[in-house]
């Protein structure tokens, strides 16, 4: 029986989503009335309604995006929010622009490219997924541009 709970405990606590206790219902912390649905959200220790769990920036749904919400400054976010607001920026290795941490990047060792960027920095070819590339002496080059490089030496002058 001490097992049984444990496994119920963990099932309960996990799924955002939850079937709605039999008894007493849950009031809702967005709108502080009573669960009355079969399914409710339970996030951040507390019950919601689905269409209260919103972010503050977007009002996206939370329990539709996904499990997983952020919360810093007393506000309840998605993940895009989140980093927009609060996320660190860089900038682009190619570009040298700033890139926002909401935005999709590539990345090659300790380098970040916005997804325009990440190129071919000599013949500016654009990678497709599966394309190799190689980083050298900091650029990113072709398999043609690179293999072109180590045959006519011109790698082993510059210094990586």
């Amino acid at each position: 029986q001490q097992m049984r709970q444990r496994a119920e405990s963990k099932v309960t606590r996990v799924p955002m989503l939850s079937v709605q206790p039999k008894g007493k219902q849950k009031g809702c912390a967005g709108c502080n009335r009573k669960i009355k649905d079969r399914y409710l959200l339970k996030a951040l220790d507390k019950y919601w309604h689905e269409d209260c769990l919103k972010c503050a920036c977007c009002d996206c749904r939370l329990g539709e995006v996904g499990s997983t919400l952020y919360t810093k400054a007393n506000l309840i976010l998605c993940r895009r929010d989140y980093l927009r607001l609060f996320g660190t920026t860089g900038n682009c290795a190619a570009c040298s622009k700033l890139i926002p941490a909401f935005e999709m990047v590539m990345r090659a060792r300790d380098n970040v490219y916005h997804l325009d960027c990440f190129a071919c920095q000599l013949c500016n070819q654009r990678f497709c997924v599966g394309d190799k590339f190689f980083l050298k002496n900091n650029m990113i080059l072709c398999q043609m541009d690179y293999e072109e490089g180590q045959l006519n030496g011109s790698f082993e002058t510059q210094v990586q």
